[in-house]
């Protein structure tokens, strides 16, 4: 891979000469998909953002150690994957308050919501009221490595060879995960979730 290849590494590349407005143009592209991935992950919206932000204070911070061995994405997605593996693991020693508590201002709103620019297109989105909270579930329900698989698979910018770098297994192990974890969800979101609606043409 090289930044001739890739027009993000090649801004990345600026970015460790010191080039603030490369910065910001990758902070710009990218930042939805990093929120996007780490909501699916913790279904927190607050968390989701914080956690986007560390992903480029990372970034910017990792930039003098920078080299283009792979697509940018990769490797700003795979920053993303560890952050959010260590907030899930940071729950699980520290349980927070339950998401799914009720809105101070109005009792049946949950008081965590997040709208997902990329999917959300009103009446058709699936990320909306309950069946949003119901995915939530359903998600939290899954094994990491499933729910961070389907995450990244709704990222339009990832091949399934990048996906599984990011992953860290091969090709065939990231296919079975989102098929695993497609079923699983299919079954738990039966009465809710349209046939095909967690498919992604190839």
């Amino acid at each position: 891979m090289s930044a001739e290849l890739d027009p993000d590494a090649a801004l990345m590349l600026r970015v460790k000469q010191g080039d603030t407005a490369a910065f910001a143009e990758l902070v710009n592209k990218y930042k939805q998909p990093v929120m996007n991935v780490a909501y699916r992950m913790l279904h927190d919206a607050t968390e989701a953002e914080d956690l986007a932000q560390n992903v480029f204070v990372q970034v910017h911070k990792s930039a003098d150690r920078y080299r283009v061995s792979s697509k940018f994405s990769t490797w700003l997605f795979t920053i993303a994957r560890n952050l959010c593996l260590n907030e899930i693991r940071r729950r699980s020693r520290h349980p927070a308050s339950s998401l799914d508590a009720p809105h101070p201002e109005q009792e049946d709103q949950p008081l965590h919501q997040f709208e997902d620019l990329k999917t959300s297109s009103p009446p058709e989105s699936l990320l909306h009221g309950e069946l949003d909270a119901k995915i939530g579930e359903a998600l939290a329900e899954l094994p990491e490595s499933q729910r961070l698989a389907l995450a990244l698979c709704r990222q339009d910018e990832l091949s399934y060879e990048e996906m599984a770098k990011v992953l860290g297994c091969s090709v065939g192990a990231t296919k079975s995960l989102i098929h695993r974890g497609r079923e699983t969800l299919k079954q738990k979101l039966k009465p809710y979730l349209r046939t095909g609606a967690w498919s992604r043409p190839r």
